[in-house]
């Protein structure tokens, strides 16, 4: 099972631009790594799948197989926030081609920049597609309405652990450069396929990233 899975994730993250050729054996040994695997081999995929589903069979083989110790929304998205980290380019790369495209025209490289984190999982597009969305007329004009049900319930389970856990000021907080990479804990998101872009704003060092709610 595990190995048609990574056959599958390794299938999107070569369509999708996340992985070159040249590094295809170096990711997929360490997907097997991770999942604790010592043998592979290569097989045809006929029919894609969404990259929402072949991470939710992966989290399944990872609790059947004793990988991580329950289903809860807080396990499941650090494993498989760590599963993407390992595709996605990293951070001197993701840099150097947005520096690439924005010398030729900046709205191209916002563009990349965007479908990148989308691709990479960091927006969880299927949890995004839940939201509602209206627009209604008001005597003030039209205004924009949005019911946020992209962002799951806390588990229990996960109130718990995250009460229990050792507390860290690293990082600082939820939008600090420091989260590029982070692992993540039970009280503070995983952040292995952030990547954010150094920009200059009146003499001072910012670092653009999306929101992966896609705030309205």
């Amino acid at each position: 099972m595990i190995n048609r899975l990574i056959n599958e994730l390794m299938h999107y993250a070569l369509c999708e631009h996340l992985v070159d050729e040249d590094d295809k054996v170096f990711v997929t040994n360490s997907l097997l790594a991770l999942f604790n695997q010592v043998e592979f081999h290569e097989e045809e995929i006929k029919e894609e799948r969404v990259l929402a589903d072949i991470l939710k069979d992966m989290c399944d083989f990872a609790l059947k197989e004793g990988i991580i110790e329950d289903d809860s929304v807080t396990v499941t998205d650090l494993f498989d926030t760590k599963i993407m980290g390992l595709l996605t380019p990293m951070p001197s790369t993701v840099r150097r081609v947005f520096k690439e495209i924005y010398s030729v025209d900046s709205k191209l490289a916002t563009d990349y920049f965007y479908k990148l984190s989308k691709r990479s999982n960091y927006i969880r597009v299927d949890r995004i597609a839940r939201d509602e969305k209206w627009v209604t007329d008001t005597a003030y004009g039209p205004i924009d309405i949005t019911i946020n049900l992209s962002k799951p319930e806390k588990d229990p389970r996960d109130i718990a652990k995250a009460g229990a856990a050792k507390k860290s000021g690293y990082p600082s907080c939820l939008l600090c450069m420091e989260n590029e990479g982070y692992a993540g804990t039970f009280s503070h998101p995983a952040r292995q396929n952030l990547r954010v872009i150094p920009i200059a704003l009146d003499g001072e060092d910012y670092f653009l990233q999306y929101s992966p709610c896609v705030l309205q």
